[in-house]
């Protein structure tokens, strides 16, 4: 393998995934910042997914490209990008963020898959390479990036901020998170499949109404999911919704003075609980020993595959264990994103609500 040069000036961080992805990889980019405080860093990203990174004080840059982009396309966005930097690090070991690295940078650091002939050629195109783990969690991904590169570990996850302030959320959303306990709900995932009942979301909002001030319901733009959440009618004078109406950087910028957070597994549920918001996630098929939210403290211990509740500091995940298929890490029990997923069908609502409720007693509700 190649040396690495001593003191690169420019660097690229290659992180072509989803959203919740994209904010896992930002301590990828805070160690370079940290074992090069000179050098500029730029991030390659999917277009929508650099939302993750607004405000990121260890970013000079942010660049995107389109995922599934034709092959014309892409090869114009490489030629672009041609030997711009001294180092890229590629943080999957997928061919497209391998080639981008490789024509970004003179030196790269990234992943290997297995030694089969059909996948070798991806480690002629790195300067440095690991095996990529595929069951270990994906926050520990950053920490093997992160030793090839000269640290024993990969910083803490860096949210956005838009720099909102309290008052600044009073003005946009007509009330003071300082004076007022409350909670953010967020019930709709990106995919189907990840998605609680409408049950269950209903008799959460009550139970919180009865120990909060106010609940907070987000979501993003996205039509059906605006049309999921007129179907929950989660109403009220203390329910407001601010789906579609806040930015991912304001909405972190709340969840800092909410009482608590819960959410599916989905990118919002990652980043309140790296916002160190007391946070309960609910998993269906997905593995918490792959996908399991980081903590803002930085608890690093692994979570089990499957357990009823598992708390890491502030952070409480909750499954359903009475099915013995969980987690399947599948899209569902029909296999696609659209899918119903019979474990988070049949979740129940005591369980959720004993998650939260020593959360909410130890932070003073």
């Amino acid at each position: 393998m190649s040396r690495l040069p001593a003191n690169p000036r420019r660097a690229l961080v290659v992180a072509l995934r989803y959203l919740g992805d994209v904010l896992l990889a930002t301590p990828v980019a805070s160690t370079l910042r940290r074992l090069y405080p000179d050098c500029v860093v730029d991030m390659l990203v999917f277009r929508g997914s650099e939302a993750a990174l607004e405000g990121n004080p260890d970013l000079n840059e942010v660049i995107t490209t389109r995922e599934g982009a034709p092959k014309g396309e892409r090869l114009a966005q490489m030629r672009a990008l041609w030997r711009r930097y001294d180092l890229a690090v590629v943080t999957s070991p997928g061919t497209p963020p391998v080639l981008f690295g490789f024509a970004a940078a003179r030196y790269r650091v990234g992943f290997a898959l297995d030694d089969r002939p059909a996948r070798r050629w991806k480690r002629a195109l790195l300067s440095k390479w690991c095996l990529f783990e595929p069951g270990a969690p994906r926050i520990a991904h950053n920490d093997q990036l992160a030793r090839l590169l000269g640290a024993p570990q990969a910083g803490p996850i860096v949210t956005p901020s838009a720099g909102a302030t309290a008052d600044d959320l009073r003005e946009r959303l007509g009330f003071d998170p300082r004076a007022e306990r409350f909670a953010v709900v967020h019930p709709s995932p990106r995919w189907r499949y990840k998605r609680w009942t409408d049950d269950g979301w209903r008799a959460l909002v009550g139970h919180l109404l009865q120990r909060l001030a106010r609940v907070v319901i987000t979501g993003g733009p996205d039509e059906a999911e605006r049309r999921y959440l007129d179907g929950l009618a989660l109403g009220g004078e203390r329910v407001q919704r601010v789906d579609g109406k806040l930015r991912l950087a304001e909405a972190a910028d709340l969840l800092r003075f909410a009482a608590l957070y819960v959410g599916p597994d989905t990118a919002m549920t990652h980043l309140a609980a790296a916002c160190g918001t007391p946070t309960v996630a609910l998993f269906g098929p997905t593995d918490p020993v792959l996908w399991g939210p980081t903590p803002a403290d930085g608890d690093r211990r692994p979570y089990a595959r499957v357990a009823p509740l598992q708390r890491r500091d502030k952070v409480i995940v909750v499954q359903n264990p009475s099915l013995p298929c969980v987690p399947c890490q599948l899209e569902g029990c029909d296999r696609h994103r659209e899918s119903h997923s019979e474990c988070l069908d049949t979740l129940p609502v005591a369980s959720v609500l004993a998650a939260l409720d020593p959360l909410l007693r130890e932070s003073g509700s």
